[in-house]
């Protein structure tokens, strides 16, 4: 199978995102490593690095929003160099001073901007890709983030220990990288008011406030609700993952886990191209469901393993292939289904259901590890990716139905 085959014909700015993409996820050397950051560089205790990282996580929800709306009613690119541009400049100034306190400031405002760049993005990726197009091109998009996060971690912790002001320098040099591919290649792609060129209905302009439009697609708003069934069965990945292997493994736990991690990414890397192939002429929504059995599978046999590392691989691939699936189709049915006038503003909400998710599926998974231990956490997301499905199940029919 050839890869340059598989996405042949997109639009030049598909490739360039790609390549944008490519740089901002390889040089994201900051974000990843934020809480060993302010733990020993910066020598923070535990208990604020927890409430410094909540308020990075949380100043983003608002920023989508925001993000969404300038993206909306003023234009793609302006609001792109913005928040990109901005986000950089408080990453580079870390790396200039040393003021633990100033610097924490800076990380927040860099985490504000990079929530209000994230909507645009997505939107483009819906202007300038027709519904037929858009599960190949989000799927580039996919592989492109990938390929970064495979280079990010590794140039990461090689920076770490003896050059931290060189990790914030080049982190914001790759974010100017990108924006400056971003200028050449990428024109702005906000659609025109009152210019119905959609051969997709669902596209249509719609005039009212967010909530109004969601009221007005139901379809769209119970596909954003039932996916954070599945958000918070991935958000395991990072949150439960990791203490069950160091309680099955012990002192070797985390090095497994930096396996299953990289298993993940060879995974993503070799087989998106192939599944794509595989799925791009079935249902979405079919597609959806597929991606939760994927993840019943691969989560929920971690409770019954035991300790066969073996078996762990084989679990990493069953639940990337659902990652895979779910990654490739769950935006392009947001953008098939949302109005264009709106395409960043529910792209933001969007990144607010998933935020929600991954909230509930630390803070309530952590009281339940406490309860019942981390072995009954398995069985927990198996019966919440089971409800998940079984939803995913009934809104396909439900489309059916009215199709019929």
């Amino acid at each position: 199978m050839n890869i340059f085959n598989t996405y042949k014909g997109l639009p030049k700015s598909i490739y360039a995102l790609f390549c944008v993409y490519i740089i901002n996820k390889a040089g994201d050397f900051v974000f990843p490593f934020l809480s060993l950051l302010l733990t020993q560089k910066l020598k923070f205790s535990y208990s604020t690095t927890g409430i410094i990282v909540m308020i990075a996580a949380l100043v983003s929800m608002p920023a989508a929003l925001l993000g969404g709306k300038f993206a909306d009613q003023i234009s793609r690119r302006r609001t792109y160099f913005l928040g990109q541009g901005l986000a950089a400049l408080a990453i580079l100034i870390c790396g200039i001073i040393k003021d633990p306190l100033i610097i924490v400031v800076l990380l927040i405002v860099s985490a504000f901007f990079n929530g209000f760049v994230r909507p645009t993005l997505s939107a483009i990726i819906a202007d300038v890709l027709t519904s037929e197009k858009r599960q190949i091109g989000s799927s580039l998009i996919y592989l492109g983030i990938n390929i970064g996060v495979v280079v990010g971690p590794m140039a990461a912790g090689f920076l770490f220990n003896n050059h931290i002001s060189l990790l914030f320098i080049l982190d914001a040099l790759t974010s100017f990288i990108a924006i400056i591919i971003f200028y050449i290649y990428i024109e702005e792609t906000r659609p025109k008011s009152g210019f119905n060129e959609e051969k997709n209905f669902k596209e249509r302009e719609e005039s009212g406030n967010l909530i109004q439009v969601l009221l007005k697609r139901p379809k769209l708003t119970l596909f954003l609700i039932f996916n954070m069934f599945y958000g918070f069965a991935y958000t395991q990945i990072l949150f439960s993952m990791p203490i069950m292997l160091n309680n099955v493994f012990g002192t070797s736990g985390t090095t497994k886990f930096g396996y299953l991690i990289s298993i993940n990414a060879i995974t993503v890397i070799f087989l998106t191209v192939l599944i794509i192939t595989i799925t791009k002429k079935i249902s979405i929504l079919i597609n959806m469901i597929f991606a939760g059995i994927c993840y019943m599978i691969g989560f929920g046999m971690i409770g019954i393993i035991g300790n066969s590392f073996l078996l762990y691989a084989i679990s990493t691939i069953i639940w990337s292939i659902g990652e895979i699936i779910a990654s490739t189709n769950k935006g392009v049915y947001v953008a098939n289904n949302s109005p264009k006038n709106f395409r960043a503003r529910i792209s933001a909400v969007n990144d607010l259901t998933n935020a929600v998710s991954i909230s509930l599926g630390t803070s309530f998974v952590g009281k339940y590890i406490e309860l019942y231990g981390i072995n009954k956490v398995w069985s927990l997301v198996f019966i919440v990716t089971c409800i998940g499905v079984c939803l995913m199940t009934t809104l396909h029919l439900y489309n059916l139905k009215l199709s019929s």
